[in-house]
């Protein structure tokens, strides 16, 4: 789950330095964004994933267990496994903060802020490209809200369990899934004409 949940992380960071490069560089997007870059910025994204996870699996494994086996989650994430330990897990509440914590709110503020800047390049555009443009940015800022929101909500605060924690995380790891494929089309020309032509006959029948 760490694994390409970060992964989602880097993914969405690097579609961000995409637009930037797109719509405020044009002129220069084939030569910065070359296939040998894009390569080295997937390996890397791939190589932290694999560094976040790997330090959650030995946190896990670091930790001394106790008692029942059986946590009050739907998947074994660090923070709700803790509440079975014997030990003290002030530090390695920390660390877990500090990992996924810092991921989260690091990447979500330099994500608000690339499309802070793209919105501000706009000005220059002409209406038409500034349309597309807000049509691209709108939707992939929207994944990112729902994305990261639930994500800093859990991983930043104490090692404290709430009831509402499964409901977030399931919202996270499988409703923004789920809603990524209808966001990412709603920009689609074509996709919105259908929904149109759907809802005025959907409307029209109801009338009737």
């Amino acid at each position: 789950m760490h694994l390409f949940g970060c992964l989602e992380v880097f993914i969405l960071i690097l579609m961000a330095v995409d637009h930037y490069v797109a719509i405020c560089k044009p002129l220069h997007y084939t030569t910065i964004m070359s296939l040998r870059v894009c390569a080295v910025l997937v390996a890397v994204a791939w190589v932290r994933s694999c560094v976040h996870s790997l330090a959650q699996i030995f946190l896990a494994l670091s930790l001394p267990y106790c008692g029942p086996n059986v946590i009050d989650h739907y998947f074994c994430d660090l923070e709700p496994l803790l509440e079975l330990t014997c030990a003290d897990t002030y530090v390695v509440n920390l660390l877990l903060v500090s990992n996924s914590g810092a991921i989260c709110t690091v990447s979500f503020v330099l994500l608000m802020f690339n499309y802070a800047v793209i919105l501000h390049s706009l000005r220059n555009h002409s209406a038409e490209g500034r349309r597309k443009a807000l049509s691209t940015c709108i939707s992939h800022i929207t994944v990112v809200v729902l994305f990261f929101i639930p994500c800093i909500f859990i991983y930043t605060l104490p090692a404290t369990t709430f009831p509402m924690d499964k409901m977030v995380a399931v919202f996270y790891t499988v409703g923004t899934a789920l809603l990524n494929p209808l966001i990412y089309t709603l920009r689609n020309t074509e996709v919105k004409n259908a929904m149109r032509k759907l809802w005025s006959k959907k409307l029209i029948s109801d009338l009737r």
